[in-house]
């Protein structure tokens, strides 16, 4: 029989953003963090650039609200943005006061100060980072810290199915008290309820082919708030980090912003430079010029790459700032000291998500979103360097704040369901789940990539259609596992893409159409809002409004 684990707090995925709550609620009760795999195989682990925030004296909040607000284009929440950068230096002193080893510099009067790198659409250098392995240090303080709280309960290994509702339980209210929870070791799904509960469980990247991200970037959050009744908006804004390292051993390595921020150069297989003629920052432009830049090119070319060179700089300098880049190349014989690094682009970020407003309320009462699942307005259209970090920890601070003003006046829920397997049989053949897999992510790639029409998009909606009906066959019919819950959170994220960028008629950051490659004016921007409904055969309707979360 299904056991109930009883917390004032759910926490449903262990990266930067949800580690950070943790720590923010653990003196305050008890508190349980769902983790996929290890606690340390998230995004934020294998983030290499950093974390921007306002530090250096020639800085100012207002030129880095002005360069998030022109990278966004036009669809950036100014509120949204002022909030985070406002509260970014005290999140990175939290950070410092953990023990997080930053890189610094020594001034020429003795002082050891953070060094501040700058990457692509950034006016200042404002990036904090930890050489090119700010993710690895951030995630092992962090977790370290986790690890020595009694009050936080770490269940590694296991994968939320979905959220539990009052009313799909048959109570007299709607509110989030839980999620079903599969434990990938034993293969039983057990009840997680709690007073709060927060998805924190990353972007979807791993719809596309191809993907800076690891295998657990599957949209879990996005899927189930949306199932469970909340709205996900700017779902088309998927961006593609242009330089991902091409090599078919590399698995998916990113090559960090920072190298074309401290003076790499973007080549032609010929050697020629070319992004002066797509932009005039040329390699500083924010990512998504750069990535169709580089997408043009290739086309244009017939080729498989391009190139990134920084080894006109020193072999010290280099090896001082890239090591884990430079050893990872090294290992795939590039010595980037001597040679360019072969790059193409790469599915990196989901800049849209659940909707929440700044103390991570979604639609459901009880329910909170942070982090790249999250949907704050703060990106807009396009995503600015080293922005996500800082989102993940500012809304954790403000999702705590939040949750202990609240938490004596939340109620526990016990009267819930145990899962109900009772119909469902062992499947024998688990090559449906493959194979709808990697068709679900190659036609996601080849028809909803970098570049967009109007008949890709309708070929897309009627294969993730035809995929879902599949997949909702599949799973009715036999025992869950982690393959088929992330495959059936893929396909349902993949809808919301689809019909949201089939909603988009102009061209703006991050979702390009060759039918409609012309911008609307900033003043009639809008953001692409899905609402869930009843209806099985459209499962979303489609409102261009600005949406408000009271």
């Amino acid at each position: 029989m299904s056991i109930s684990h009883l917390h004032d707090v759910l926490i449903i995925g262990s990266g930067a953003a949800g580690l950070s709550l943790a720590l923010r609620l653990a003196s305050n009760g008890a508190v349980a963090i769902i983790s996929k795999g290890p606690i340390n195989e998230g995004c934020t682990y294998w983030a290499q650039g950093g974390i921007s925030a306002v530090l250096a004296a020639d800085d100012s909040f207002q030129s880095h609200i002005d360069d998030t607000m022109n990278a966004g284009a036009g669809l950036c929440n100014r509120d949204a943005v002022r909030f985070t950068i406002e509260h970014g230096p005290e999140n990175i002193r939290w950070l410092e006061q953990l023990g997080v080893p930053f890189t610094k510099e020594t001034t020429p009067d003795g002082r050891r100060l953070l060094h501040l790198t700058r990457e692509g659409g950034h006016s200042h250098r404002r990036v904090v980072h930890a050489a090119d392995a700010t993710g690895l240090a951030l995630s092992n303080t962090l977790v370290n810290h986790v690890r020595q709280q009694q009050s936080i309960d770490l269940y590694e290994n296991h994968i939320a199915v979905d959220l539990i509702t009052g009313s799909k339980q048959g109570l007299d209210h709607n509110r989030c008290i839980g999620a079903y929870v599969l434990n990938k070791n034993t293969g039983h799904v057990k009840r997680y309820l709690a007073k709060a509960v927060v998805l924190a469980t990353g972007g979807a990247s791993k719809v596309y082919l191809y993907t800076t991200n690891p295998d657990c970037s599957t949209g879990d959050g996005i899927a189930m708030a949306w199932r469970a009744g909340c709205r996900v908006g700017n779902m088309e804004f998927n961006q593609f980090h242009p330089t991902c390292l091409y090599h078919p051993e590399a698995k998916s390595f990113l090559i960090s912003e920072a190298v074309r921020g401290e003076g790499g150069k973007l080549l032609l297989p010929d050697g020629e430079p070319f992004m002066h003629r797509f932009d005039k920052r040329a390699e500083l432009a924010p990512r998504d010029i750069v990535a169709r830049a580089i997408d043009h090119e290739m086309k244009r070319q017939g080729a498989e790459c391009v190139y990134l060179d920084i080894s006109h700089r020193s072999t010290a300098f280099i090896k001082s700032h890239f090591p884990t880049i430079y050893k990872r190349c090294l290992e795939l014989g590039f010595d980037i000291t001597q040679q360019p690094i072969p790059v193409v682009p790469a599915a990196h970020y989901t800049c849209g998500g659940v909707l929440s407003d700044l103390r991570g309320h979604t639609d459901i009462e009880g329910l909170y979103a942070i982090g790249e699942t999250a949907f704050t307005k703060l990106h807009g259209a396009n995503r600015m360097a080293s922005n996500s970090l800082l989102e993940c920890l500012v809304f954790a601070e403000s999702v705590g704040i939040d949750i202990l003003a609240r938490i004596e006046d939340m109620r526990l829920e016990k009267n819930v369901a145990p899962w109900d397997e009772s119909r469902v049989t062992d499947s024998d053949e688990e090559v449906v789940v493959t194979h709808n897999w990697e068709e679900l992510r190659r036609f996601m790639w080849d028809y909803v990539g970098i570049v967009r029409t109007n008949k890709r998009l309708e070929r897309a909606m009627r294969r993730v259609q035809l995929l879902q009906h599949e997949i909702y066959e599949y799973y009715s019919n036999f025992r869950i596992s982690s393959d088929l819950i992330e495959l059936r959170n893929l396909a349902q994220v993949s809808e919301l893409i689809i019909r949201s960028a089939m909603a988009r008629k102009e061209s703006r950051g991050l979702h390009f159409s060759l039918d409609y490659p012309d911008l609307f004016d900033d003043a009639s921007a809008t953001d692409t809002v899905l609402t869930p409904n009843t209806d099985i055969e459209t499962s979303a309707h489609v409102q261009a409004v600005n949406p408000a979360i009271v």
